[in-house]
Parts: C-alpha cells; sequence; structure tokens
C-alpha cells in the first residue's frame, strides 16, 4: 500500500485504506484486531484445533474465538478442516495468504514485546502529568 499525503482524500483506490469508503479498512479491522493478530499467530506452526487455539489465547471467549475464526476464514487467511470422528475434529489453519501475512505480524509483535515497558513508562508519566487538579 502506497500512503502519500494526498491519502484519504477522493474516491477509494483498493488498498488505499486511509480513505473511508476503501474495503481494505474492514481487512485491517479484522487483521489487526487483538484477536485476529493473536489467532494468526497462533497458527503459524500447523493447523490447529479449537479448543488448543482457546487454550494459546489466555482471556479468549469460545464465542469471541468462533466469530473470529468465522471471519477470518471469510477472508481467506484460515481454512477449517474437519475429520469425520464423533465428535467430528475441527483444525484450523493458515492459508497461503495467511502465512504471508503473519511475517509483518510477526514483526508487529515483537516490537510490541521488545517496547512495552517503555510505552508503559510513557502512559504512566502522561498520567502523572495530567492528573486531574495538578
Amino acid at each position: 500500500m502506497t500512503v502519500s499525503i494526498e491519502a484519504g482524500r477522493g474516491a477509494a483506490a483498493p488498498g488505499d485504506a486511509f480513505n473511508g469508503d476503501c474495503p481494505g479498512r474492514t481487512v485491517l479491522n479484522h487483521v489487526c484486531s487483538r484477536w485476529g493478530t493473536l489467532i494468526l499467530l497462533s497458527l503459524r506452526d500447523g493447523p490447529v484445533r479449537f479448543s488448543a487455539l482457546r487454550d494459546t489465547i489466555g482471556g479468549i471467549s469460545e464465542k469471541m474465538l468462533s466469530q473470529n475464526l468465522r471471519t477470518l476464514t471469510r477472508d481467506g487467511l484460515i481454512e477449517r478442516s474437519v475429520e469425520p470422528d464423533s465428535p467430528p475434529k475441527v483444525s484450523y489453519a493458515l492459508t497461503d495468504l495467511g502465512r504471508e501475512l503473519t511475517i509483518p505480524l510477526e514483526g508487529l509483535l515483537d516490537w510490541i514485546g521488545s517496547r512495552t515497558i517503555e510505552v508503559v513508562k510513557a502512559q504512566r508519566r502522561h498520567d502523572r502529568q495530567h492528573k486531574p487538579g495538578a
């Protein structure tokens, strides 16, 4: 995606997420949501069953996991496979498109991991400086 000063003006070009009418905004929302990013990165090493995904991603409810899996499947980033068994065994895996996407997402997660302490310190400084009555 090319970004320019003029981004966000005029008709929506495919991939111009700065434009409010761009369908890329929907993709951005799905991929960059907390759960979307964590689900995609949890599938990096191969197919994973629903319960293992739920257990890997702390704090996600089954309902939220299900909703995000459906969305990411619809977006073509993951695929769902069902093994006929009793009960059926359902697993999820990245598509080629999803695997490609995990590369920049890993960089984002690495950055967050290495810079979280600095961000938290900045938040605390800001909060001290902007306390009501200060």
